[in-house]
């Protein structure tokens, strides 16, 4: 199994403006204050789409669009700083044809510490913002035989094998068409050789063993990671579209967003 090797550990970290503790007990409210700021220091009101960028995929973001600002996840509340090598802690508001794209160069991950609240923090704040359209990719391993490194495979439907939901109290929310066929048909329609599979999250930090290898193949999972699951579910709660992709090398899947985006 071909598995980008990742570095860095979770370090002790302030986030933002906002604790973490605030993220956890109001995640909603505190989404609502990271998009005002958001809005002031971009001077931009209301974004159309989330991008949110995996581990070495930021050469990607040059490929959306003209960026008009740029600025540190921390400068807004409950953002934490990056501890994964690969992720840059920025956030680009790009103008992609008649859209505005926010793009998030990295991610918070369940492994960190900060909890479900605190990964799902970005898209929750890409909602607040306006983003009604979720795009999410990462860097993940293949099962299938077939699949060389880089690949680029779209998410059809996931296993999370995490323990957590960044869901809080009785919110009951339907995830059978969880990654838009709507999407997933606009992706084939620019590439027709991608492949679908199913990605299954687990908490990491540690890589899978030989016999969980076996056991993820035989419950079903296609690709396997550390992200994005739980952020895929926060995004349907919040009426998002949500479009997931792995694997890719990050030139050509920056094309193929780039193509999309101007599709939508």
């Amino acid at each position: 199994m071909a598995r980008r090797c990742l570095s860095g550990r979770a370090a002790p970290s302030r986030l933002g403006s906002r604790s973490v503790t605030d993220v956890r007990s109001d995640p909603y409210a505190a989404a609502s204050s990271a998009a005002r700021r958001l809005a002031e220091l971009t001077g931009v009101p209301r974004h159309d789409v989330a991008v949110v960028l995996g581990s070495g995929w930021r050469p990607a973001a040059d490929l959306l669009g003209d960026t008009t600002a740029e600025i540190a996840m921390t400068d807004l509340p409950g953002f934490a700083p990056p501890a994964v090598e690969g992720h840059a802690g920025k956030l680009r508001s790009v103008s992609a044809g008649d859209h505005r794209a926010l793009v998030f160069l990295g991610r918070t991950h369940l492994y960190e510490g900060h909890g479900a609240a605190a990964v799902v923090h970005g898209v929750r704040t890409a909602l607040a913002a306006g983003c009604r359209i979720v795009v999410l990719t990462n860097g993940c391993g293949g099962l299938r035989a077939g699949w060389s490194p880089g690949t680029p495979v779209l998410i059809a439907d996931h296993l999370n094998l995490t323990a957590h939901s960044p869901l809080a109290g009785a919110r009951f929310v339907d995830l059978t068409d969880l990654y838009a066929s709507r999407l997933r048909a606009l992706c084939r329609d620019v590439d027709p050789t991608l492949d679908e599979g199913v990605y299954a999250q687990l908490p990491g930090p540690h890589y899978e063993t030989p016999a969980e290898i076996r056991y993820l193949r035989t419950i079903g999972a296609d690709l396997v990671g550390m992200s994005t699951a739980l952020e895929a579910i926060a995004a349907r709660e919040g009426g998002a579209e949500v479009l997931e992709a792995g694997r890719s090398a990050a030139s050509r899947m920056g094309e193929l967003l780039s193509a999309v985006l101007a599709r939508l």
